[in-house]
């Protein structure tokens, strides 16, 4: 609390929320940490490769107005993931948000699937969704998030190819569920967001596969990392508090 120059008592300002996306360096998880920066979050980000995109994300997050810090962490890696965000925890001195995003995308015929890639796969889309949801807990209070981003494609699977990928993705659905019930008693939500084809560097709407993907789409488009950052942002915001155990497609009516 602060006295002004009538001697009047007045609250002190709020203190900024605190947000950990994972994958955050690119894409939709950038364009999701930038947005709950501007929502007024500090905000910390972890990334695999590409050290200068993740440097570049938190050069944007400060210019919003909050601390940003980027972290190298490997999300198949479970040690590196709990210890993310324990240090975005420790570094902010709360933590508010989980936003597991980091993700891959394996796609072949099935006959060609190799057993390490199905291992890496559900460690990245599942292990690591789990791990951080577990370390978060720890963590967050009352009026905490936590959001997995998943895919649509555990929604519908319109064509061949993709049945690792769907089979990980769908497994957020399940996780959702299961911590709406376990964190829900703490007055902590959580929720799934699944997007459709999104223009990003992993599926970039010029591609060669871009006018086969929109034909599927009611909207006859892409997504922008945007549109999904908007939803993320709306649930880990006060008006998303009625909010739990969702799973919310974004994706220009994919599987309407």
């Amino acid at each position: 609390m602060t006295v002004n120059l009538t001697g009047r008592a007045e609250p002190a300002a709020p203190a900024r929320r605190s947000a950990l996306v994972t994958g955050g360096g690119r894409g939709i998880g950038a364009a999701i940490a930038l947005r709950l920066a501007r929502d007024g979050a500090d905000v910390a980000v972890t990334y695999v490769r590409a050290a200068d995109r993740a440097a570049e994300v938190v050069r944007g997050i400060e210019a919003a107005g909050g601390r940003g810090l980027a972290i190298a962490a490997d999300a198949a890696d479970p040690v590196a993931v709990a210890a993310a965000v324990d240090r975005a925890a420790a570094e902010f001195g709360r933590l508010d948000i989980l936003v597991s995003n980091a993700g891959i995308a394996p796609y072949g015929p099935l006959e060609d699937v190799e057993i390490e890639e199905v291992d890496r796969t559900l460690a990245i889309h599942v292990r690591a969704a789990f791990v951080a949801a577990q370390a978060a807990a720890r963590h967050l209070g009352p009026g905490g998030r936590v959001v997995t981003v998943g895919s649509s494609i555990a929604e519908r699977v319109p064509y061949p190819g993709w049945t690792l990928y769907a089979m990980s993705k769908s497994a957020v659905t399940g996780l959702t569920r299961g911590l709406a019930r376990d964190l829900g008693p703490r007055g902590i939500t959580a929720n799934a967001v699944h997007p459709g084809s999104t223009d990003t560097e992993m599926n970039p709407a010029d591609s060669p596969d871009a006018e086969f993907e929109r034909a599927f789409t009611a909207l006859g488009r892409y997504g922008r990392a945007e549109e999904v950052a908007a939803m993320v942002a709306h649930l880990a915001s006060p008006e998303g508090g009625y909010v739990t155990g969702a799973s919310i497609v974004v994706d220009g009516g994919y599987t309407a």
